[in-house]
């Protein structure tokens, strides 16, 4: 198992390096006081179009008051992206710094290997208080930190149940632990309040504050159920996208009837279908199919946008509470999604694919004592560097196990001139609507290779999928609406993309060297 570190080979080395650390970290312990707080916040699928500091269609509807709040006092990424846009796995690389590949967190049932490094681990050992409330998601129980309480799986968005150390059992669907009455954002940021209430005010807190919103079903709390009604919101460009052939993608996708198919089911059988959805019974009998994918959108979309508001309320909750405890200009705050998601867009929902509406992740950071407010920054920020961002900030060094890289000096307008131009990505789950794939994305292009092989991985299916290109110009169609990769005036930057794909796979390790059907496939893709 390769963490990207050396284990010790003998007690010899064990001991010396125990010695080692019971001298350093005094040292270290005795400066928490100049320390920054951390408080993480983390939501599922609250993808940047409906933030509305990103522009788009959404901009003028979406409630996003703290939002704002956060991105008028602090710093806004343009360009974050996840290295695997699935719950899970985007969870694993923002805990370890690593790819999927390297952590072993592929698809949504692998949980992190025992013993395996974090950031939390990192930062307790080092006199950080850590908690974390909220979505866990990572399957086995959480390691590194000193207090959790958290949701079986995915949760539910009413009265939640939580699980802490007394009442953990493995696995994502036990639904052992305590229930909390209330709508799930509002009980879990609540729980954050109480445990940094009361927190050791002498040391350091990591604190991840984790919703499960704005997950399917979209649910939201009485006070914002009359957002939205009667109200038309606009669909996107590609609404009315319903084969690949229109745009030269390779593979179907999740199409937006799946969804309406769903609240069917749910209506008829709410007993065994898998969760409830608001807004029950929703009719789309007697529509066409241009009929049909408007009125999933506007479902889809209020839902959304409502789920989401409860967020930016509770955002403000969170602000609210540590300008009252007069610990703000010292805390750093962070707010983002695991990934990004389809609202529309090429008539999708859901995420999983290398599309910018699934791949990117709005993510916005304040820290009063080092980050100028209202500023924006383009460079390519992936969330394996999350952790090492927080490294720095705590004041060690990147950790040897970390595949990212701090992005502090980014934050201060001072980028590298080694800071990297382009970004690799992969995504494990296969099914042949959407397919296996990994790809490259720099400032302006964007090539991924689709080649729809299960691997034995946890949840993929058996079926397989023809191997396939994709190319796209981001600069001239930056709503990737036509696959180019079949067009000779791109040619050569596709011949030099592969390249560079092959470049990056060797620089993260990722080789695919144990699957002799993938290799056959590469010999044969490269050319």
């Amino acid at each position: 198992m390769n963490f990207f570190y050396r284990k010790p080979k003998n007690l010899i080395f064990l001991f010396l390096g125990t010695l080692f650390s019971i001298s350093v970290v005094p040292q270290t312990e005795s400066k928490s006081d100049d320390r920054p707080n951390v408080l993480f916040i983390l939501s599922d699928d609250h993808t940047s179009q409906a933030w509305g500091i990103y522009g788009g269609a959404l901009a003028d509807y979406v409630q996003n008051d703290n939002i704002k709040r956060l991105a008028n006092e602090g710093t806004v990424l343009n360009n974050a992206f996840c290295t695997n846009s699935i719950c899970t796995p985007s969870r694993g690389s923002i805990l370890t710094g690593q790819y999927s590949h390297i952590n072993q967190v592929y698809t949504l049932n692998e949980p992190l290997p025992k013993g395996h490094p974090n950031i939390a681990k990192t930062l307790s050992e080092i006199g950080y208080q850590t908690a974390i409330i909220g979505k866990w998601h990572l399957v086995d129980k959480p390691e590194g930190f000193d207090h959790f309480n958290v949701l079986p799986g995915q949760g539910r968005y009413w009265n939640p149940i939580l699980k802490t150390e007394e009442n953990w059992q493995d696995g994502r669907n036990s639904q052992l632990g305590k229930e909390y009455t209330g709508f799930s954002t509002d009980v879990i940021t609540d729980l954050t309040i109480e445990h940094l209430e009361q927190r050791d005010t002498s040391k350091p807190f990591l604190m991840f504050c984790n919703f499960k919103a704005t997950h399917e079903p979209f649910d939201y709390p009485e006070r914002f159920k009359h957002l939205y009604v009667d109200v038309e919101i606009p669909g996107p460009e590609s609404l009315f996208d319903f084969k690949p052939e229109t745009t030269g993608r390779t593979f179907v996708g999740q199409k937006l009837e799946k969804l309406g198919i769903r609240w069917d089911n749910a209506t008829k059988d709410p007993e065994n279908w898998w969760t409830t959805y608001p807004g029950l019974p929703y009719p789309l009998d007697g529509l066409d199919s241009i009929q049909k994918r408007k009125k999933i959108h506007q479902k889809l979309v209020k839902d959304f946008m409502r789920c989401g508001a409860a967020i930016d309320d509770n955002i403000g909750k969170l602000l609210d509470f540590l300008e009252k405890e007069g610990i703000a200009d010292n805390t750093i705050v962070v707010y983002t999604a695991d990934q990004g998601y389809f609202l529309g867009e090429h008539g999708f929902f859901d995420k999983r694919m290398i599309y910018e509406e699934s791949l990117r992740m709005p993510f916005v950071i304040r820290y009063p004592k080092e980050i100028k407010g209202g500023q924006r920054i383009d460079d390519i920020i992936l969330n394996i560097d999350f952790a090492a961002l927080l490294a720095d900030y705590a004041g060690i060094d990147r950790p040897a196990y970390m595949q990212g890289q701090s992005f502090r000096e980014n934050l201060k307008g001072n980028t590298p001139d080694s800071w990297r131009k382009q970004m690799y990505y992969r995504y494990w789950l296969h099914h042949p609507e959407r397919p296996a794939h990994f790809g490259i994305r720099n400032e302006r292009y964007k090539l991924a290779f689709f080649y729809g092989q299960d691997l034995d991985k946890k949840g993929t299916s058996k079926v397989i999928s023809k191997p396939a290109w994709e190319f796209f110009d981001l600069q001239e169609d930056p709503k990737e609406l036509h696959n180019a990769i079949s067009d000779l005036k791109y040619s050569k930057i596709i011949a030099s993309m592969k390249l560079a794909l092959k470049e990056e796979r060797m620089k993260y390790k990722d080789l695919d060297q144990d699957s002799k059907i993938m290799q056959t496939i590469l010999k044969t893709a490269f050319k």
